[in-house]
């Protein structure tokens, strides 16, 4: 079998904008990804060791192709020295480390070097060791539950034209890449999407299904770039304030969408004045509720004066395609609004999903960590480092 990664373009967007900041302003930066796996699986991990090694071995033999490179170049906020960066990067196999996890069960898998060098493994290693657990299933009843289902979302979609007059449109972006059933499977989920629903669906996360599938590539950061900045010789008070800072400057005024949790949306809102909140398109959630979240973005638009349909809010926290619709007819005709569905589009097959991610850890040799609005994806291997985060910003939970 070919391997499931086959171009490096198959990858969420905001890898590569995050790549290109961290180059520019950070290329020194030593860091630490961990693999984390938060799910019961019906089988232990570590069953998939040989297969993992084996495709991350095919993943640092792959380098970007002249046509990938071309592609990029043509998205304008991507700068010519970036390119050239690509044009001779490769994965390198000595800052990886696939090994049986303390207990023997599960996976420990930990990228460390450069972070320019290392950032990229995250979406790749999840991608692959989600498609090679969901191989051990019966494919033929799976793909006939996820056509099934692919089938209703179509058709709930194509009857919202007529619960969204006067308002601002639904949009949809599918955000899948990192737990998708497969490679070919989210092909065939946002090709689907993108032919029969064309009206609300307006782009993907994964690079490689934009460039293909004639789509806008969508995504701006992640935690990990906020997080980074924890360990940039920044006063710790002051991380999200220089890394929205170095945002603007790196795009002046593309990529406009800034993630609000990574620690409390009550600690952002303090950080994001009138300066920031001018610049910036809208905000982005991915955790607590997304209900109180909302309301809280728009009561600080109300408060610096910022006429709210002006900006949008990016709802990506483990959605469906209901709960999307929900938040739309809550928000929708007071705000802008943006819905990106990962799993429950790219996995929703009847089989019980993966909760896998593989999280920055350490930069410059000292912990960072997210203080998320949902506890449970708060993740710091420093408890120390953990309380005294907590107490700079007043976070309680």
């Amino acid at each position: 079998m070919q391997p499931i990664i086959t171009s490096l373009l198959d990858t969420d967007l905001y890898k590569f904008t995050m790549w290109q900041a961290m180059l520019h302003r950070h290329p020194q930066t030593q860091s630490t990804y961990r693999f984390v796996c938060r799910s019961q699986t019906e089988f232990p991990l570590v069953d998939l060791l040989a297969e993992v090694r084996a495709e991350i071995d095919a993943l640092c033999a792959l380098k970007f192709k002249k046509d990938e490179l071309d592609y990029l170049a043509s998205l304008r906020f991507m700068k010519s020295d970036f390119i050239d960066f690509l044009r001779i990067f490769q994965f390198q196999r000595d800052f990886i480390e696939v090994e049986p996890d303390g207990d023997g069960d599960g996976l420990h898998i930990v990228a460390h070097g450069p972070q320019v060098h290392v950032m990229g493994f995250e979406i790749f290693v999840l991608s692959i060791v989600n498609e090679l657990y969901f191989r051990r299933f019966d494919q033929a009843s799976a793909l006939a539950e996820g056509r099934k289902r692919l089938g209703a979302k179509i058709v709930r979609l194509q009857e919202l034209a007529q619960e969204a007059k006067h308002r601002h449109p639904f949009e949809l972006f599918d955000f899948g890449v990192r737990r998708r059933f497969s490679a070919p499977w989210q092909r065939e989920v946002v090709q689907a999407f993108a032919t029969q629903t064309a009206q609300w669906f307006k782009g993907t996360s994964n690079v490689l299904l934009a460039r293909d599938l004639n789509l806008v590539p969508i995504g701006t950061m992640a935690h990990e770039y906020l997080q980074s900045y924890q360990a940039h010789g920044v006063r710790l008070r002051d991380f999200q304030i220089a890394a929205l800072e170095d945002w603007v400057q790196e795009y002046r005024g593309d990529l406009g969408i800034a993630l609000t949790d990574t620690v409390g949306m009550d600690a952002f809102l303090a950080d994001f004045d009138m300066y920031f909140a001018k610049l910036f398109d809208g905000l982005r959630h991915d955790s607590g509720d997304p209900y109180e979240w909302g309301e809280k973005a728009l009561a600080h638009y109300a408060k610096l004066r910022i006429n709210a349909h002006s900006k949008r809010l990016v709802f990506s926290d483990g959605l469906t395609l209901d709960s999307a619709l929900a938040l739309y007819q809550h928000f929708a005709d007071r705000i802008q609004c943006g819905f990106g569905i990962g799993t429950q589009l790219a996995n929703d097959m009847g089989l019980k999903q993966l909760n896998i991610v593989m999280k920055l850890t350490h930069a410059n040799g000292q912990p960072v960590a997210k203080l998320s609005d949902s506890p449970g994806k708060t993740l710091c291997d420093d408890e120390t480092y953990l309380a005294y985060l907590k107490q700079v910003f007043h976070v309680t939970h």
